[in-house]
């Protein structure tokens, strides 16, 4: 099964949303569809998440332009609040991840897809 986050307003997700439905109808792969911003993944979601991207801080995976990150003093947070942030307020979770084969990539350019796609 892929599974990927998505944000229907953000040109790029949608982008990659299109490779995966293609990818998966042609391979036989189940599509799994997480609209984070209203399926708001919990801290354990996010912690299994950053071990599958194989990053070495949650900052990593967020939108650091967004204005609640600066508005949040986030700059300055640690690891757990980054974390809590991010259940808080899903939009600085960076868009699109896609998790596939117990790895996830940001789809951030698209070309990032061929890391898990066989």
């Amino acid at each position: 099964m892929i599974t990927i986050y998505h944000n229907p307003r953000c040109t790029k997700s949608c982008a990659a949303l299109a490779r995966l439905q293609e990818y998966a109808q042609e391979n036989d792969v189940q599509l799994c569809l997480r609209t984070y911003l209203q399926e708001t993944p919990d801290e354990a979601e996010i912690h299994r998440l950053l071990n599958q991207l194989g990053v070495k801080s949650a900052r990593e995976m967020m939108r650091t332009g967004e204005a609640v990150y600066q508005e949040q003093h986030l700059d300055k947070a640690d690891e757990d609040a980054l974390i809590a942030a991010m259940v808080a307020y899903p939009i600085l979770i960076e868009r699109p991840i896609v998790v596939y084969g117990g790895k996830a990539v940001i789809a951030r350019p698209l070309d990032h897809l061929e890391r898990l796609l066989p």
